[in-house]
């Protein structure tokens, strides 16, 4: 799966409204190429929306990889509220 991991799939899902996913894969992507400056401002745009959209804990989380997301996003609203 990793091999399809493109902006185009990225951004199919982020129509479909699966921020989660096309974040997960603008990440993968930025790991590939870090000096993307169009990748960075989509992880930058997705990480202010997936703040905003969802609620912190939603519904009980099993696998390792919710977890990781769920605190991901805590992670992210601290740094966010740190910067006013």
């Amino acid at each position: 799966m990793d091999q399809m991991n493109t902006k185009t799939l990225a951004e199919i899902y982020l129509q479909q409204g699966h921020l989660e996913k096309a974040y997960e894969i603008y990440k993968t992507l930025l790991e590939k190429d870090p000096s993307d400056l169009e990748i960075k401002e989509r992880l930058k745009e997705l990480r202010e929306k997936l703040i905003h959209a969802a609620p912190l804990v939603d519904a009980p989380i099993h696998s390792k990889d919710e977890k990781i997301r769920l605190l991901e996003r805590w992670l992210a609203h601290i740094q966010e509220r740190k910067r006013g």
